[in-house]
């Protein structure tokens, strides 16, 4: 796998969500190539020093969004058919993941919707300049 995963246990990022966002970004980016295999759970639990069940939900999210297969006995491969979700959407999907942590980081801080929002709005307008 030409991709490498790191794990944040500090970040307040639930483990296996982490391995997902930076699969379907591997993937989005064709750092991990259609029909490539990705480690074992076992493998990958002991690189990443988590629980194998950590690994193993994550795998099974990513089979449910059909970005990769499982073949029992063989492993889990990215998926052949050039991934069930355009690039496009697999970018929505991490961004929409990022959002998610820094709003609920935000929430957990004490700030209200209006504030958060006054903050995105500002980021916005100095990330996406006309």
């Amino acid at each position: 796998m030409a991709a490498v995963l790191t794990v944040d246990p500090r970040s307040g990022v639930p483990i296996y969500l982490q391995i997902i966002e930076q699969i379907k970004r591997s993937v989005a980016l064709r750092v991990l190539q259609v029909g490539e295999q990705l480690p074992t759970v076992k493998q990958l639990a002991i690189d990443l020093t988590v629980n194998p069940n950590t690994v193993a939900r994550a795998y099974r999210e990513l089979e449910r969004d059909e970005v990769i297969e499982t073949a029992p006995g063989r492993g889990s491969f990215v998926r052949g058919d050039g991934m069930a979700q355009s690039p496009r959407a697999a970018a929505a999907d991490i961004a929409r993941t990022a959002f998610d942590a820094a709003l609920r980081e935000a929430k957990s801080v004490g700030l209200t919707r209006d504030e958060a929002q006054e903050l995105i709005e500002a980021a916005l307008d100095r990330w996406f300049q006309e």
